[in-house]
């Protein structure tokens, strides 16, 4: 699920293939998009909210824009499920991970793969940016966590962060700390700064 940034708005993706806009009223009045073909892993708004990211099980990624919640396009590449996807904090490009083990970058506008980092060794199970735009992470089924600075395509930060597979990430505003989860049942609050656990 994912809260558009006004607050009025929840995206939702099901194994139904659907995603599903609801209205934050008591009301809870909803209305579906049928954007893929297999299950959806993942919505995203972008920072302005005027425009929908979803990734789904048939390899695919589509970008919709909230206003008339019409397709904008579709971001195809990967050779096997998009479990995680996120906009950057200006919308020009996304950032994937999948079961194909590879984490890509999106052009938006011309909806093409302009870089794929080959270093997990396993599923990419999330992907998030930085707020600053300059970096993404990636958390994976191997254990570790991975940063990476997108103007050199170089990886920048390691951590072999749990002892089961990384379930989730995300970055906190100020851009100093990333949370994760993990299949070993612990969650994790790491210092981007100094570059250890905190």
């Amino acid at each position: 699920m994912a809260i558009h940034p006004d607050g009025e708005l929840v995206a939702s993706g099901s194994e139904d293939c659907t995603v599903r806009l609801w209205k934050n009223s008591v009301e809870g009045k909803s209305f579906s998009l049928r954007a893929h073909t297999q299950p959806v892993r993942c919505v995203d708004f972008s920072s302005q909210g005027d425009l929908l990211l979803t990734a789904s099980d048939d390899k695919s990624m589509k970008v919709f824009r909230t206003a008339d919640k019409k397709f904008s396009c579709s971001l195809t590449g990967h050779a096997h499920w998009v479990q995680s996807a996120a906009f950057a904090p200006d919308a020009r490009l996304v950032v994937s991970g999948s079961h194909d083990k590879t984490v890509k970058l999106w052009d938006v506008a011309t909806a093409e793969a302009v870089h794929s980092f080959f270093e997990p060794s396993d599923v990419v199970s999330s992907v998030a940016f930085h707020p600053d735009g300059t970096c993404v992470a990636s958390g994976s089924a191997d254990k570790r966590i991975r940063i990476w600075d997108i103007r050199s395509k170089r990886l920048i930060q390691h951590y072999d962060a749990h002892s089961d597979g990384v379930t989730s990430i995300c970055v906190h505003p100020s851009g100093q700390y990333l949370l994760s989860s993990s299949l070993d049942g612990t969650l994790k609050i790491w210092d981007l700064r100094e570059g250890h656990i905190l």
